[in-house]
């Protein structure tokens, strides 16, 4: 049983190899931000701009994170901000969407 003899790597949050990875940590953070930034404003019909723009923000942050991620802690962050911020931003359209008046 070869994985008995793995040695613990708790040291990071997000980086299981004991590694750094300032790039995908920081792509999981602002996927993060954008989705919960995205998803709350979405609720409120006149914040269509805010929630429609800081979803599509998450959601590209985060398809660029998902494919440079390295390890699962960094992949399960990414998915739930992704969830957010797709969310957000299909309601954020469905509210008015990117331009909603402004063009």
């Amino acid at each position: 049983m070869a994985q008995t003899m793995r040695p613990s790597t708790t040291g990071s949050l997000f980086a299981t190899d004991g590694k750094p990875h300032p790039l995908q940590d920081t792509l999981l953070a602002v996927t993060l931000v954008c989705g919960v930034l995205a998803f709350v404003t979405s609720m409120f019909h006149s914040l269509h701009l805010l929630s429609s723009w800081s979803g599509l923000v998450g959601i590209l942050a985060g398809a660029y994170g998902q494919f440079i991620s390295e390890t699962t802690r960094e992949r399960f962050g990414l998915i739930v901000g992704l969830g957010l911020s797709g969310v957000g931003f299909y309601l954020g359209l469905a509210h008015g969407g990117l331009f909603g008046g402004v063009i």
